[in-house]
């Protein structure tokens, strides 16, 4: 259901409308050509010219024939509001406000007709503006949902079964007394929709298994920052006391790497707000939290057999998923939600992808997302290194040489296997001879 709904998203933001220029400039980029074009291969910018042809004769043909009223506004407005993107707001219900229409069904589970009924069309218009109505109060139910404004739908809808509390209570408990009771009613910070009709998995879930530290990686990352300016610069390979301290340097750099990577292919998306992209990322978090989980209680080759068939029901075309995956990675990493990033980690190195291998090791080696394993994170390196001595692009930090030797040698220092002295002096050479980097670099 959650891909369903990424899968509108992604095909839509294949269908934006891009100079030649720069389709061009981009098609040895095979990230863009999956976000932009939505169209991999020789002939992509002819099927992109008659994707263009064909948009621009549909707005001519039907476009100007379909009555606008008050009613298809409302409609458009509400789905608009609740990051289904149905265009302008001028009345007229075509193609592009069905496919809202569509995506907004596929969220609550409703058949996917493209035409709402009676109830859809009330829950929509009815929650958008009670939306508009709730001031500051909706706002703290968007910023506690994993769905953002998305979430509200859900909430609405539950409330009008008599199934959930009405949200204002629980609302005013937590901003204005964050300590009394809330913390053991609703440890994990759900909102009033997943209690109501979960409760159960809201005891479970923090003995779930394999489940790892709920600490912020945004500041862990702040604190190695310190530190390393503190000792005057990045660990080398010649000034590595502590394999540890180079570990978490690496780490929180691909973190900074992958932020500025999803922000860049984000701001080439047509039709989609960085907001609306974020909260449809967390939408799949959920979906890949017992993958994340499971790293530290299966062999990578187990769990990369689980991500893998896992791809094969999303509905997604690899270069779509690829293209989604990085996105989304960025902004797991900046949003600290660990089961977005690693998720989308998993993903990537599934389809492929070996260099994204670190990510998993770094995340058992510290303990974010996933149970801290460092037994198990020195596979998880070994594969991505594997990738880069193989000639894999640099993703990660391209302009340091020494990179990958030396996460080498503090991951085997880590996992208390001795370094070889002579490494060192062998590898950096394979490591400079990269062929290509990353276009975005």
């Amino acid at each position: 259901m959650i891909f369903k709904v990424m899968t509108g998203a992604v095909v839509a933001m294949s269908l934006a409308i891009i100079p030649a220029e720069r389709a061009e400039a981009d098609a040895g980029d095979f990230i863009a050509g999956a976000i932009i074009g939505g169209i991999v291969g020789a002939n992509a910018k002819k099927q992109r010219r008659t994707t263009r042809s064909r948009t621009v004769r549909r707005k001519k043909s039907t476009r100007s024939s379909i009555p606008a009223s008050q009613e298809g506004r409302n409609i458009q407005a509400s789905l608009n509001y609740f990051g289904f993107d149905a265009g302008a707001v001028d009345g007229q219900l075509g193609r592009k406000t069905r496919n809202a229409v569509s995506q907004y069904q596929a969220y609550l589970g409703y058949p996917v007709t493209g035409k709402m009924t009676a109830f859809e069309q009330n829950l929509l218009i009815s929650s958008y503006n009670r939306a508009q109505a709730g001031g500051y109060a909706v706002q703290q139910q968007v910023a506690a949902n994993f769905d953002g404004t998305r979430g509200l739908l859900k909430t609405y809808r539950a409330e009008m079964a008599g199934t959930a509390p009405a949200p204002a209570a629980p609302a005013t408990t937590i901003v204005v007394a964050p300590q009394p009771a809330p913390a053991p009613a609703n440890p994990l910070g759900v909102t009033a929709l997943a209690s109501a009709v979960a409760p159960e998995p809201t005891v479970g879930l923090p003995n779930f298994l394999g489940a790892g530290s709920q600490a912020s990686l945004a500041s862990h990352c702040n604190t190695v920052s310190l530190i390393t300016n503190t000792n005057g610069g990045f660990t080398t390979l010649a000034s590595m006391s502590d394999p540890n301290v180079a570990l978490n340097e690496q780490f929180c750099l691909a973190r900074t790497y992958a932020i500025a990577r999803s922000e860049e292919l984000v701001s080439k998306i047509q039709g989609f707000t960085p907001d609306q992209i974020a909260q449809q990322c967390a939408g799949f978090g959920p979906a890949m939290k017992d993958k994340v989980a499971s790293l530290s209680l299966k062999s990578r080759d187990a769990v990369v057999a689980d991500v893998s068939s896992f791809i094969l029901t999303t509905g997604m075309s690899p270069a779509q998923l690829q293209g989604t995956a990085k996105i989304c990675l960025g902004v797991g990493y900046r949003t600290d939600n660990m089961d977005v990033a690693v998720g989308s980690a998993l993903l990537l190195f599934a389809m492929g992808e070996g260099v994204y291998g670190e990510l998993m090791g770094h995340h058992l080696s510290q303990g974010f997302g996933p149970a801290k394993r460092v037994d198990v994170a020195a596979s998880w390196y070994e594969a991505g290194l594997a990738a880069s001595d193989s000639g894999a692009a640099a993703v990660f930090v391209p302009g340091q040489p020494e990179r990958t030797e030396l996460i080498r040698q503090a991951s085997m220092r880590a996992n208390g296997v001795p370094a070889a002295a002579t490494l060192p002096l062998v590898q950096p050479a394979s490591s400079t001879g990269l062929p290509t980097f990353s276009i975005s670099e």
